[in-house]
């Protein structure tokens, strides 16, 4: 009775959400909220019930052996459910970094391997100690980690591409599907498949998590005194001769006056505030919490509307002068929302 009720779900429960918070720790930069955080743990573990539904569905339907269907049909209905998760964050701008894409991505596997073990434990009392093993350690950070390579892996083409497209979460989805169906063709072989998980996982976060300091430190650093220049040569009246002058100018021929003219004034807004924002990041990196005055905000709205004044093929034209994409930037911005 001790084992059903207190040994079995703290197997089952708490690898995956310790190695949650573990990441979470490990964000020096603080770019996710907990709030949110636990937002899309519950989206996950509301995923988990609709793949229930679903795949309940499919196997009546279709009328699959259970194990070809946890082989092939499971993994793509769930790794598609839980990517929308990211997809839908990634179109709103709440993912602008890789690190936050590998914690948001593990938080969505979190919530779906907590239902999902939830279930076994209810419906499976009399499992053994090595099965709960299985699915704590092995199953629940599967989980956690497909959902994160799709986020990264959708994010990195997002921000090489400059725009939101579905067709770039497909590689990550791929990649998902494969790992998962890989994990699930392990069943027989329990230990095996727990420990490629343990094995594997932890040094793709490791990498993740490395890469992701490497980008935030190139804009922090360089980047930091590139805005102050942008700022500088846009304010002293010497803009047109610059090489950036001569390339908006050239734009001249492809959009009308008015839009040129804004594209100008966002230049130098985008640039004011990527210059708050990395050092809002620096202040979090050495323990200080910064918010957002009233004067910032308002840059926020006033930004907004130019871009949808611009419209989307100026604002990409405009990207390469960029030295923060926009993923990022509206990223530091939902810290404080």
């Amino acid at each position: 009775m001790l084992f059903h009720d207190v040994v079995a779900p703290v197997i089952a429960l708490t690898p995956v959400a310790g190695l949650l918070i573990a990441l979470l720790y490990l964000d020096s930069y603080k770019l996710v909220r907990l709030r949110w955080v636990l937002a899309v743990v519950t989206g996950g573990a509301a995923i988990a019930l609709l793949a229930y539904v679903l795949n309940a569905a499919l196997l009546d339907v279709l009328q699959f052996k259970r194990a070809l269907f946890a082989q092939y049909l499971a993994p793509v209905t769930e790794e598609l459910l839980k990517g929308a998760i990211i997809v839908v964050l990634v179109r709103s701008r709440r993912i602008g970094f890789l690190v936050d894409a590998a914690v948001f991505g593990f938080a969505t596997g979190t919530g779906f391997s907590i239902v999902e073990n939830l279930y076994y434990l209810a419906t499976v009392p009399d499992a053994s100690i090595g099965t709960w093993l299985v699915r704590g350690i092995g199953t629940a950070l599967m989980h956690g980690g497909t959902t994160a390579i799709f986020a990264v892996a959708g994010l990195a083409w997002t921000q090489r591409h400059a725009r939101f497209d579905l067709f770039g979460f497909v590689p990550g989805a791929v990649i998902a599907i494969v790992l998962h169906s890989g994990f699930n063709h392990l069943a027989s072989w329990p230990r095996v498949a727990m420990l490629s998980v343990v094995t594997v996982l932890p040094v793709v976060l490791q990498i993740v998590f490395d890469k992701s300091d490497d980008a935030v430190g190139k804009w922090l650093g360089p980047g930091f005194d590139a805005d102050a220049e942008m700022l500088d040569l846009i304010n002293s009246g010497r803009f047109s001769d610059s090489a950036i002058g001569r390339y908006l100018a050239t734009l001249k021929g492809k959009f009308k006056g008015p839009i040129v003219a804004d594209i100008l004034c966002y230049l130098r807004l985008y640039t004011e505030l990527s210059l708050r924002a990395k050092g809002m990041l620096l202040m979090r990196e050495n323990g200080f919490e910064v918010g957002l005055d009233d004067e910032t905000r308002a840059k926020f709205e006033e930004m907004r509307y130019l871009e949808r004044s611009i419209g989307r093929t100026a604002l990409l034209a405009v990207h390469p002068m960029l030295h923060m994409s926009p993923s990022e930037l509206w990223q530091v911005y939902a810290l404080e929302e």
